[in-house]
């Protein structure tokens, strides 16, 4: 969401919207080198290539889910939009270290609070693959979800569009 759009409030209706959680390239679930995002086994979605180290919320909503180990968070969105923010790929198995949550389980968010913060040199530094899936654990409630994929995308910026 640009400036513009942030001071001057439009009337379109963004429930079924999601914002960039960071910034960076975004890609196709199919470049993910994990079938469980690729093949969309979980659902489908968009992934970051982040250049950023604070993942926002995409939407407003609550945290279904805050993972102990900081590696990931579940979202449902106010308009039932449920949303996997995983980062990296295999990092469950670095039990936090390089992670930081922010909010918690049940906390109530609003687009661009701040969830968690990561050390992007630590998870390369320790050969981990760190690109970013968003996915949508609820896609079969959907009738299409576009993802708009872009060599630039800031975080606020429009990511994935829904329609039931």
């Amino acid at each position: 969401m640009g400036l513009f759009n942030k001071l001057f409030k439009s009337s379109e209706d963004l429930s079924n919207t999601l914002f960039s959680p960071l910034s960076g390239k975004s890609v196709s679930l199919s470049y993910v080198n994990d079938p469980t995002f690729s093949e969309e086994i979980l659902g489908k979605g968009v992934a970051i290539l982040p250049t950023s180290t604070t993942v926002l919320s995409p939407c407003d909503g609550t945290v279904d889910l805050m993972f102990d180990t900081g590696h990931a968070v579940n979202l449902i969105s106010d308009s039932g939009i449920e949303i996997l923010i995983h980062i990296g790929l295999e990092t469950v198995a670095l039990k936090g270290k390089h992670f930081k949550t922010l909010k918690n389980t049940g906390d109530k968010v609003k687009i661009g609070d701040a969830l968690i913060e990561f050390d992007l040199d630590g998870l390369k530094n320790d050969g981990y693959d760190t690109i970013v899936p968003i996915v949508i654990c609820n896609s079969d409630s959907y009738k299409e979800i576009t993802p708009i994929i872009s060599d630039v995308v800031n975080a606020g910026d429009k990511i994935l569009s829904l329609s039931k």
